[in-house]
């Protein structure tokens, strides 16, 4: 606690955050809450401290609640002070006898600059200005009307009234309200309240929040994430980027209720949790809620305030997210809409920046503490048992909350000169599937039903991009498209992939979590370990998270071992075939001829509006990578587009190659089923039935509004639907009929969007 009991209303201290240096003011006992802008005693006693302490970056009350003005509104404070020392200690403006030389006009001239100086300026210095300058236009008059011996005193005076014009004409504050200070009130305080805005937090969080909306901004949307927590979307004149302003529950319970949470915290952190109970991060979070709401009920009791089982619930959740938890992080995770949230070094001085699905980049209005981003780092490597400090400064890490799922990626020093900062990655709740993707355009659906196609006949496949491309999301809905009967393995540094819920879904899927490529040592297998350990666990379907370094060598070791029993694909990063190939030969060392055993390039990449304001997530190419070359693909003509990107329509449209069927790929699948061997027509005609039935899925949600139609549970099914039609068809009627299969899926379709959707 920074102030003691025996600490009195208006004493300070001052504390350092980095580079930057708080005023914090004891305001427990006023009668009144901090207000500068409202209060001009209030803003007197600030000026009076800045006065004495000029070198200060923000201004903290506390009281219940803490009220913080950030820097620029601090600085604007330090002007006026600077000034006012200025004036007091140079120019000596309330004793210089050329000032108040002429006895006739001493005392009024006396007055009206302690008026102006010693009131005005610390209490209300637009009224200052304001009464400046009338006081310069009336001692003008006087001066062309005074005798001559007494022009000497007013022109003197006249030019230091002119001069503190001058100097407060220079501020900050005086040009960002310059044009509304016609017909101003000295009094009257409604300009400053649109200048000085305090964020305001309760006392058991460290991070701050701007509570109040911008003035100037427009409202884009506004929406709420649960039954307490609201959002709105502003665009504003001063930045380019959209504002998300979050308005979370603990912003909204009254004022006793504060005072339980803050107790309840401080007995709380008498009991700090063991570092082996942050291997089962849910139970620990469970059993703290429990505490809580005992220790919660009992204090509610003995201070009597009446507090309902819903209430006392809602407040052991507050209690367990700014204790054992990630306080505001957690709750921006809850908002499914959000991708992406980065938290810069040095923590305490920017805000958290997202990625909105609707509006890309936003700043929020939150502002996290120092003291915020060394308690998520020490909570993250209990939770990872991997190091953080200066000999590994790069953590990456899976966080799994309650209602969200993400991935933390973690820089501190040397790496990151200003210590901590955070990029987290949210993860979909649900896996995404290719109607999904048609639906947003990310592919459509002749795309879906080749990869379909190609996933069936079991190849080994790439997907390349750049970060946040969607290349995971990917290969998350490519599991989706193997046969449930087929046994999954998914090797990974953190755990990305959807497979808990696949396992729901009723997949035979095996995760295996491998040591980082970060990390040179460490109690976790390495990931090319991890990698030839699943080729000694029976025949299975393999896939690699992404592959970064060693393990390279591994999967394509998998590759030749597999390439025709299973599929094997991971991600990679690279935003061309070429680009694939460089990185895979010459970054991590894989030997030419065992590049031969990829079969498939998929691309994914964003493409951006003109104006640069927006971009999509879109597939740019499908590429199959031929066999027939032995120094350069790229020049050997191994690489063979089967789908492009056509930024004209936007979407991927299939080359020549794939309409004539010239892809040794398909005919390589072909070839080992009776029905299409030699076959190209009926090839062809299975790739466009399954693009039938994807875009059918997809249209049918739409129509329907069924939007439940595109999620993964569905998918399943009706990929099985697919499997066990196609069969009973051929077995029945001796070929692959594609027109009776597509009427017997759309049948079943209809039925289970009656049973399971409507029903």
């Amino acid at each position: 606690m920074l102030f003691g009991k025996r600490n009195k209303t208006w004493d300070h201290v001052l504390s350092k955050e980095g580079t930057e240096d708080i005023l914090h003011i004891n305001y427990e006992g006023a009668f009144t809450v901090p207000s500068i802008e409202g209060d001009p005693i209030c803003m007197m006693r600030v000026l009076d401290k800045l006065i004495q302490i000029p070198a200060i970056s923000r201004i903290v009350f506390h009281q219940k609640k803490n009220y913080e003005y950030g820097y620029n509104q601090t600085q604007m404070l330090i002007e006026i002070a600077n000034i006012y020392n200025h004036l007091i200690k140079q120019k000596k403006v309330l004793t210089h006898p050329l000032i108040f030389e002429s006895p006739r006009y001493a005392e009024k001239r006396r007055a009206t600059m302690q008026y102006i100086v010693l009131t005005l300026l610390r209490s209300d210095p637009l009224g200052a200005y304001v009464e400046l300058r009338r006081t310069i236009r009336e001692e003008k008059i006087n001066f062309d009307k005074a005798p001559l011996q007494e022009q000497e005193g007013i022109k003197y005076y006249l030019s230091m009234l002119v001069e503190i014009f001058s100097l407060l004409d220079k501020t900050k504050l005086i040009s960002y309200t310059k044009q509304e200070l016609g017909g101003y009130e000295i009094g009257n305080r409604d300009l400053y309240r649109t200048i000085f805005r305090p964020t305001v937090t309760p006392s058991f969080m460290f991070v701050r929040l701007m509570a109040d909306p911008p003035l100037d901004g427009e409202e884009l949307v506004a929406y709420s994430v649960d039954e307490d927590t609201e959002v709105i979307v502003f665009k504003t004149p001063r930045d380019i980027k959209p504002l998300y302003h979050l308005m979370p529950s603990e912003f909204k319970i009254s004022e006793d209720k504060y005072a339980l949470i803050d107790l309840a915290k401080n007995v709380l952190a008498e009991h700090q949790p063991k570092a082996e109970e942050f291997l089962d991060i849910e139970k620990m979070r469970q059993t703290f809620f429990y505490i809580g709401r005992d220790l919660l009920t009992e204090l509610s009791y003995t201070k009597r305030i009446n507090i309902s089982y819903d209430e006392l619930n809602k407040l052991a959740d507050i209690l367990v997210r700014y204790t054992v938890g990630f306080g505001l992080i957690e709750v921006l995770l809850n908002d499914k809409k959000i991708q992406d949230i980065v938290v810069n070094g040095p923590i305490g001085q920017t805000p958290i920046f997202i990625v909105h699905e609707d509006f890309g980049e936003c700043v929020t209005n939150i502002i996290p503490s120092q003291e915020d981003g060394e308690s998520w780092a020490t909570k993250f490597k209990l939770v990872s048992g991997r190091p953080l400090d200066e000999a590994n400064p790069v953590l990456d890490i899976e966080l799994i909350l309650p209602t969200s799922k993400s991935r933390v990626a973690i820089v501190t020093r040397p790496l990151n000169p200003l210590g901590y900062a955070y990029s987290i990655r949210r993860h979909r709740d649900d896996p995404w599937t290719f109607p999904l993707f048609i639906k947003n355009r990310m592919m459509n659906s002749l795309a879906a039903g080749l990869l379909s196609f190609l996933i069936d006949g079991s190849r080994s496949f790439l997907i390349a991009g750049t970060r946040s491309s969607g290349k995971t999301s990917l290969l998350d809905s490519s599991l989706l498209e193997i046969i449930r009967k087929c046994r999954i393995i998914t090797v990974e540094d953190t755990l990305e992939l959807s497979t808990d819920k696949l396992r729901k879904l009723g997949y035979n899927i095996q995760p295996m979590k491998v040591r980082s490529a970060l990390l040179k040592t460490g109690s976790e297998v390495s990931a090319d370990e991890g990698i030839r350990t699943s080729l000694r666990m029976g025949d299975s379907s393999l896939i690699v998270g992404e592959i970064r370094s060693t393990e390279a060598f591994a999967l394509y070791e998998a590759m030749r071992i597999g390439a025709l029993a299973n599929v094997v694909a991971g991600t990679i990063h690279g935003e061309s075939p070429y680009g694939v190939f460089d990185r895979v030969v010459n970054d991590l060392n894989v030997p030419r001829t065992s590049f031969k055993a990829t079969d498939l390039i998929v691309i994914a990449n964003p493409v951006k509006s003109p104006d640069g304001l927006r971009k999509w997530k879109r597939i740019m190419q499908i590429t199959e990578v031929r066999k027939e070359w032995e120094t350069d693909p790229l020049a050997e003509g191994a690489f063979v587009d089967l789908m492009k990107y056509d930024p004209k329509t936007d979407e991927l449209v299939p080359t020549d190659n794939l309409i004539n069927g010239d892809s040794e790929i398909v005919k390589s699948i072909a070839a080992s089923v009776k029905e299409w061997a030699g076959n190209w027509d009926a090839v062809w005609e299975n790739i466009l039935l399954r693009a039938t039935i994807k875009q059918m899925i997809v249209d049918y949600a739409t129509k329907m509004n069924i939007p439940k139609l595109l999620e993964a549970e569905s998918t399943v099914f009706l990929n099985d639907e697919f499997h066990r039609i196609s069969d009973a068809v051929l077995e029945k009627k001796g070929i692959l009929d594609s027109k009776r299969i597509l009427v017997d899926w759309e049948s079943s379709l209809k039925r289970y969007i009656k049973n399971e959707m409507l029903g």
